[in-house]
């Protein structure tokens, strides 16, 4: 009988592949599903597999196309992803032994490609560790980078025209890393301390960040099952989306507006730093996001939310000069979130590029006309490229209005490439100075 947590891998590796589903969505709904048969060494497995083999699937595809005569979109998708888990194992875990990878994958085989079943055997076993080694030694660096990290040419092509070669292979390695789980802790029913021994009280490991309020979380199957989450004492954040609100500082009392607000977690923690005083109102293009965001409110018990389906590409008249604080976090092509939704990288395409810019700019411009004077908006992604970031920021302040700059200034300019701890973000944050 197959590894139940390989089989779950199988299953999600081909749902993402055949239906273009996003990794961590696809995860967790395979992982809700098996959770009462499944330990913490199996989850921990499945999401190292399912990560790393989406992660990792350009190099894994080449690996496996140096063995097998058939070319890899001639191959079936239960096939192909076969191959990919079964060579993952064997050349990037060092804890899995050879004959453990080719053997249950080939169990597996029996029942999800009982055709292919020798065909798979074959190529499993004559794959090494030494293969990877032989892309480090590419010497052209656009080819190297490309297989040695499984990113798309294009997207290299455009990370080198930005950063040093060094800056790149580093983005480019973080953005392999498995996710750490980081909480938030709700300091409106909480505090810091008092939730630290809550942890202990529950034996949950647990590391302090560079951010007040933000653990990274160690040992927990399922944080949303965790009562802690339940009893809204935290909420799932990474760090560098934590940076964000406390870069817009909205006070107490103070009118806000998050224009792509979807899901909450900004929402919500620039509710908690308002001390739950105040009003945000919270924008979204999607009904079932905005019930995403009033379910998160509730669970942490804030009240001054006020939720609204709207576009912020398009013109509210009644926003005009209202707002004392504006977070514009906007769509975006999500480069700096890979380790997260590795995904992305197979996805995205180069053209994907000037539509999003267009987006980004168009929220821009409508938005900024919102602020009161002396009013402050931050514009951000989690994205690492110029276009979506300083090249907008450049093109709105030379836009059609010739006098943005001297009714607007740029406070502070930021970009947090990905690394271990963090994820990869960019932050503007703009002050409108008078009226134009």
């Amino acid at each position: 009988m197959a590894d139940l947590a390989r089989e779950i891998s199988l299953k999600i590796l081909y749902k993402i592949d055949t239906e273009n589903g996003y990794s961590n969505l696809v995860l967790d709904e395979y992982l809700n599903e098996y959770r009462q048969k499944l330990n913490i060494k199996d989850i921990n497995l499945i999401s190292e597999i399912v990560y790393g083999t989406v992660s990792l699937r350009l190099t894994i595809d080449e690996i496996i196309q140096k063995y097998s005569k058939i070319k890899l979109k001639k191959m079936s998708s239960w096939v192909l992803n076969l191959l990919r888990m079964g060579t993952y194992q064997i050349v990037f875990l060092d804890k899995v032994p050879k004959s453990a990878a080719v053997n249950e994958s080939v169990k597996l085989a029996k029942k999800y490609a009982y055709k292919s079943t020798g065909f798979i055997n074959a190529i499993l076993r004559k794959v090494e560790k030494p293969d990877y080694e032989e892309f480090t030694k590419i010497t052209n660096n656009l080819e190297r980078i490309s297989k040695q990290y499984s990113m798309p040419k294009w997207l290299v092509e455009e990370l080198l025209k930005e950063y040093s070669l060094n800056e790149v292979e580093k983005i480019c390695a973080a953005s392999n890393q498995r996710p750490q789980t980081t909480i938030r802790i709700n300091n409106l029913k909480i505090t810091k301390e008092d939730f630290i021994k809550k942890l202990k009280e529950r034996n949950i490991k647990y590391e302090k960040t560079e951010i007040e309020n933000f653990l990274h979380i160690k040992n927990v199957k399922n944080i949303a099952k965790l009562d802690l989450f339940i009893e809204g004492y935290c909420t799932v954040q990474d760090v560098g989306a934590g940076m964000i609100a406390r870069v817009l500082n909205p006070q107490e009392n103070e009118i806000v507006l998050d224009a792509c607000s979807a899901p909450g977690g900004k929402t919500t923690q620039m509710a908690e730093l308002m001390q739950n005083k105040g009003n945000i109102i919270a924008c979204d293009i999607y009904e079932q996001r905005i019930k995403l965001i009033e379910e998160n409110a509730i669970r942490l018990g804030i009240s001054i939310i006020d939720t609204k389906i709207q576009d912020a590409q398009k013109l509210e008249k009644s926003y005009i000069g209202k707002f004392d604080k504006i977070l514009l976090d906007v769509p975006c092509l999500g480069f700096g979130v890979m380790k997260r939704k590795p995904d992305i990288k197979w996805q995205r395409k180069k053209e994907n590029l000037e539509a999003i810019s267009k987006i980004q700019l168009n929220i821009l411009n409508q938005c900024t006309r919102y602020l009161k004077v002396g009013g402050e908006l931050v514009y951000s992604t989690c994205s690492i490229l110029k276009k979506e970031n300083e090249d907008i920021i450049n093109k709105w302040l030379k836009g059609e209005d010739v006098e943005k700059n001297r009714n607007y200034r740029i406070v502070l300019q930021e970009k947090i490439l990905p690394s271990k701890n963090n994820d990869g973000f960019f932050i503007c944050k703009i002050q409108k100075l008078r009226n134009i």
